[in-house]
């Protein structure tokens, strides 16, 4: 099979189309003929060699979502068949013409999608519900605030929270995007460029909830942005990892600053996720109440050119690979 290989640390030009023998299903897993693979941050983190507790990362297929049709599997796998059209959350292994996964973090292709809307879904997904509405516990009525609105992260976070009942607010970095966040239901959107988050989120009265992906200098504006018992939850730092700010107020506020990442959790933890996914999530895509937000589709070839475009932040929503015709 053709996968697309990372031949060392580096840029988006290390990685490299390469023949490598098709893996087999071990007894739990699937083997999947992957249609579409998405495109995330950890897959440029890893590539570069910075995704914490990766090793070397030489010779490793990148891709934490696909989408396909199950080929084969496993001897102790009852819950699917082959034929079954599916997408599935992956450790790595994505950007290929087949991987193998554990066949308990695969969820039914949702009815009337294509594959490549379904390969945007995983990663995205089952991170902003274990972080926004597991670990940050957002309730109907509360008050989200989603940093990169427009990101595939961001897009998601922003309809899941409008469909369940909250009030969101977002930042977005274009007039472009913060249209586009509108589009999904936020109710309130600051071009962070042109405007000081802080102060126009404060002005409508804070967040219960706050999804940060860049850390740095946001860790004080959002801990101030919180009102009493808000949650702070970080997915990334992009901007530093550490940040000045006053104990006492987290004290006296009763705040709660947390945080995951998804990628090294065991494999029973995303099983456990998969099934709080599928039925909680799962009921709002059939009709499209939570619709995919696809920015591109490039074939697997162009996985160098998929990397450089997430890395500008010049695109709203997904970004995914599609595998073969």
């Amino acid at each position: 099979m053709q996968a697309l290989v990372i031949t060392r640390p580096g840029g988006p030009e290390v990685l490299e189309v390469r023949d490598m023998p098709r893996p087999v299903p071990a007894a739990h897993e699937v083997l999947l003929k992957v249609h579409a693979a998405g495109v995330n941050r950890p897959d440029v983190l890893l590539r570069q060699g910075k995704y914490r507790g990766s090793g070397d990362v030489s010779g490793l297929v990148p891709g934490l979502e696909v989408a396909g049709v199950i080929e084969a599997c496993g001897a102790e796998v009852t819950c699917w068949q082959p034929g079954a059209a599916v997408c599935a959350l992956l450790a790595q292994g994505g950007y290929a013409e087949y991987a193998v996964v554990d066949a308990r973090h695969c969820l039914p292709r949702p009815a009337g999608w294509t594959f490549a809307e379904a390969a945007s879904l995983p990663e995205t997904v089952f991170t902003v519900w274990h972080n926004v509405f597991q670990r940050g516990q957002l309730q109907p009525g509360e008050t989200l605030l989603v940093h990169g609105g427009s990101s595939g992260i961001g897009v998601t976070a922003v309809q899941l929270a409008c469909l369940l009942g909250s009030r969101v607010a977002a930042t977005a970095g274009s007039e472009e995007k913060c249209a586009a966040v509108r589009a999904l239901g936020a109710d309130l959107v600051v071009n962070y460029r042109e405007e000081d988050f802080e102060t126009v989120v404060a002005e409508a009265g804070g967040a219960d909830v706050i999804l940060d992906m860049i850390g740095g200098d946001y860790t004080a504006k959002n801990l101030r942005l919180l009102r009493d018992d808000g949650r702070l939850v970080f997915i990334n730092a992009m901007q530093g990892s550490t940040a000045p700010f006053n104990a006492l107020e987290v004290m006296a506020r009763r705040l709660t600053i947390t945080g995951s990442t998804l990628r090294p959790r065991s494999a029973e933890f995303k099983a456990a996720l998969a099934a709080d996914v599928e039925r909680h999530v799962w009921p709002l895509l059939p009709d499209r109440r939570f619709r995919p937000v696809l920015h591109s589709t490039l074939p697997l070839t162009a996985a160098a050119d998929a990397h450089r475009l997430l890395e500008s932040s010049a695109h709203i929503g997904k970004i995914v690979l599609t595998v073969g015709s």
